[in-house]
């Protein structure tokens, strides 16, 4: 079998969706980035504050992607085997979980954020800034989870130009609302953390609006309708959570390690937990090729496997594993590169600022292995129907091997944090020896009944 797919056709589908998704993330983290800047340059507790609170937010947003996820996997082999009623049936029960999730974790947090803050870290002034963006932003929970469940319901359909419009009018909004509330221009009372939060929920509330009315207006061959959504099928809520279970825990597993990982850079000053929000921001919006990566793979094979043809899934899957090493090479060049640039753009410490440019030095290397295991292993094995294995595979690296480690080296021997953010990252090249035995024994093709 050679290594290359020689069909146009898979290319052209593949970095269309790769693009389009990839440009609905920049703009998507675009939005936590533009609260970064404005905030950096109004406070460092400011910043340091909504770094903490957007945790939480990062938290929801992993199990609302864990939920959708499933949407996605599941909806691309039913459109694979034309049948779109069961794709309206598939989209209900991600609909109803993701609220169920993002509602729970709102009242959780609005009326404990103190509490909540206080988990990820000491420093009594960035608690307080914290809680205050944190009130507000927590309403944004539900719309988020709306719009995330209606856009993987037409992903699922390689729709995918609506997501970009939807994070680009988001981004759009935010900064303009940031601008005018945060430091009180044209006649706006100067509000500091408060107006940042005001601004992104608005931003999410219309982004949900701009999705309803896109389904609502669109000549769609998915006909979808409010009343599907009053609606639950039980025959496909037991195949759902047969498929869709083990990847909203993994994502729960890793959403809480995440969490962890904060919480141990947050307890070793606010140096460090200024210069991790930096470099995490930029390192995400680097890496949006990659998880969009995942997220073409995901459509691409389980549509393949849907239509039956699954010579074709494991020709896919060779292919794929060359194309994701090299955007990982890549992607670690222009971190590595621009590091230096994008920094002199926050007004942080300079101690703040040495540490940020350590840890974007450390993620240029791990990148590479994230480039490669995290589509491998999230795109084409779940996709294929293995989705227990990924929640297998993180919880042993998290737990018995990341968070020990990196606990030991904070508290224990009381290392620097450029050393325990080396033993925070050490997965992202280990688990490649893993991705590559797993993907290429293929044992990860699971052929399951979807008629619903």
């Amino acid at each position: 079998m050679s290594l290359m797919v020689r069909e146009s056709t898979f290319y052209k589908n593949f970095f269309r969706l790769t693009l389009l998704i990839g440009l609905q993330n920049v703009i998507t983290i675009g939005v936590n980035l533009s609260d970064n800047l404005i905030l950096g340059g109004y406070s460092e507790s400011a910043l340091s504050g909504a770094a903490l609170a957007n945790q939480i937010q990062f938290f929801v947003s992993m199990l609302v992607m864990g939920v959708s996820e499933a949407v996605v996997i599941l909806g691309s082999r039913f459109w694979g085997a034309n049948q779109l009623h069961s794709i309206k049936k598939i989209s209900s029960v991600g609909m109803a979980l993701a609220l169920a999730l993002s509602f729970s974790i709102w009242i959780v947090v609005y009326f404990f954020p103190t509490n909540c803050l206080s988990l990820l870290t000491n420093e009594q002034s960035i608690i307080v800034e914290g809680a205050r963006y944190l009130k507000i932003i927590s309403f944004s929970y539900v719309f988020f989870a709306i719009t995330n469940i209606l856009l993987a319901s037409l992903r699922s359909m390689e729709i995918v130009k609506i997501g970009f419009i939807v994070s680009l009018s988001t981004l759009v909004i935010n900064i303009c609302l940031n601008y005018l509330l945060v430091y009180g221009h044209f006649g706006f009372s100067s509000m500091g953390i408060r107006g940042s939060a005001i601004g992104t929920l608005i931003a999410r509330i219309i982004e949900t609006m701009i999705v309803i009315l896109y389904i609502k207006k669109a000549k769609l061959r998915l006909r979808i309708k409010f009343s599907d959504y009053l609606q639950l099928d039980m025959t496909m809520l037991k195949q759902y959570i047969k498929i869709g279970s083990p990847i909203l825990l993994a994502n729960f597993i890793w959403a809480a390690a995440m969490a962890v990982q904060t919480a141990i850079l947050g307890h070793m000053g606010e140096a460090s937990i200024a210069a991790n929000s930096v470099a995490t921001t930029i390192f995400q919006l680097v890496t949006v090729v990659i998880y969009a990566s995942a997220s073409a793979t995901t459509v691409l094979i389980g549509k393949a496997v849907g239509e039956g043809v699954l010579d074709r899934v494991k020709a896919y899957s060779k292919t794929l594993q060359i194309l994701y090493v090299l955007i990982g090479i890549v992607t670690g060049l222009i971190l590595f590169i621009t590091k230096d640039h994008v920094l002199s753009f926050y007004a942080i410490s300079a101690e703040s600022k040495t540490l940020a440019l350590q840890f974007m030095t450390i993620l240029s290397i791990t990148v590479c292995g994230t480039a490669y295991q995290m589509p491998a292993l999230t795109g084409i094995v779940r996709s294929g129907g293995d989705t227990k294995f990924v929640m297998y595979n993180d919880f042993i690296f998290m737990f018995f091997l990341v968070l020990p480690l990196s606990y030991m080296s904070a508290f224990v021997f009381n290392f620097s944090p450029i050393i325990t953010f080396i033993f925070l990252k050490s997965d992202q090249i280990l688990k490649c020896i893993v991705a590559v035995f797993k993907v290429n024994r293929y044992k990860w093709i699971r052929v399951f009944d979807h008629q619903a």
